[in-house]
This record gives structure tokens, sequence and C-alpha cells, in this order.
């Protein structure tokens, strides 16, 4: 599919999931001082956006170093996607994980927690599609990383006052989002191969 910035903005926040990532930072934050939780929380996005931003830039390198075809990421990113958008709707079972003892320090909040394989692979999907937007794409990528900062810094508010299961309900939402667009993308992969196949 074509991406509009709105879109763009739409999908990076789905793929980035600030609010199934409430649960992971809360618990990894558990043992850093109250007082110096939130410039944790903004250095982890940060690192995320550089690394983003680093694989908007370096892309389209690393796609002709690799020799991958733009059809070849499309349908590999539907897959992705979908495989992300099957687990935010059919969650596994929580699993007790210790609390770490030392402050996190870019594993595993920034990666792979926002700036996973997935967010990567999303923002090289965008830029091989239109690489002379590159500049609405990263302002896209600014949004969703404000976004995921504003989100994860209320993170212990929102999960007192909202409560998980009303996070968890909205993120099943969010999957069922991302799968018609993980499809949506596998279609016109398919068809961009249809039409490239040899006669």
């Amino acid at each position: 599919m074509e991406h509009t910035f709105a879109s763009a903005t739409i999908l990076l926040l789905l793929i980035t999931d600030p609010l199934g990532n409430i649960p992971i930072f809360v618990n990894t934050l558990r043992a850093v001082p109250p007082e110096r939780r939130a410039r944790v929380i903004v250095r982890e996005v940060l690192i995320a956006f550089g690394l983003l931003l680093t694989f908007m830039f370096v892309g389209q390198s690393f796609l002709k170093a690799m020799s991958l075809s733009d059809v070849s990421l499309q349908i590999g990113g539907a897959v992705v996607l979908f495989l992300i958008a099957l687990r935010m709707i059919f969650p596994p079972p929580p699993q007790d994980t210790p609390v770490p003892l030392a402050e996190p320090l870019i594993v595993p909040l920034a990666i792979p927690a926002l700036a996973g394989p997935s967010a990567m692979a999303t923002v090289l999907l965008l830029v091989s599609q239109a690489p002379e937007r590159r500049m609405e794409w990263v302002a896209a990528l600014s949004v969703t990383m404000l976004a995921c900062a504003v989100v994860l810094l209320l993170a212990e508010r929102l999960q007192r006052v909202v409560g998980l299961r009303v996070v968890s309900a909205f993120e099943r939402l969010m999957g069922l989002i991302l799968v018609s667009i993980s499809v949506e993308m596998l279609i016109r992969g398919l068809k961009s191969l249809a039409q490239s196949w040899p006669n």
C-alpha cells in the first residue's frame, strides 16, 4: 500500500506498540529510583529514535549490499507484521520475569521493545517504497517516538487508572488493524511479484 504521512505514523505506532510496552517498562524500571525513571525513559526513546533514523538513511545501501529487492522486503515485512499482529491479538500467557537489579541501558527497552526487528523492517520498507519522501517518514517517526515517550512517561499512572485489562483490549484492537495492514501489504507485494515474473 502507498503510505501517507498519517498512515505511516499509525503503522509505526502499531509496530512500536507503546501501550503493549507499558508492563515491560514498569517492570524493568522497578529497581530505578522514581526520580530517575523519566530520564531513563527519555534516554531509551532517544536511543531507539536514533537507531531507526539511522536505518532510514542507510536502508537503501543495506538493501543493495544484501541484494534484496523492494518486492521481497514488502512481502517479508507483511509476513513479519502479520505474526506481530497475531501476537498482539493472542498474547502468550504472562510469565514472571525477574526485576533487573541495575538501571537498564539500550537493552531491553530501546532494543528490542521500541526499535525491534519489525520497526527496523518497517522504516526500511517506507524508504524503499518512496525514497523521495524521506523527510516525511522522518517526521512520522518523530511523531511516533514523541507519542511513545508520552505514553511511557505516564505508564505507571495509566496502569493504575485504566487497568491492564483495558490496555490489553486496546492492544488487541490495534492487532486487528495491523492484520489488515499486513494483508494489504502482502497482496500488493504478490501483485508486484506477479507483474515482474517472466512470462
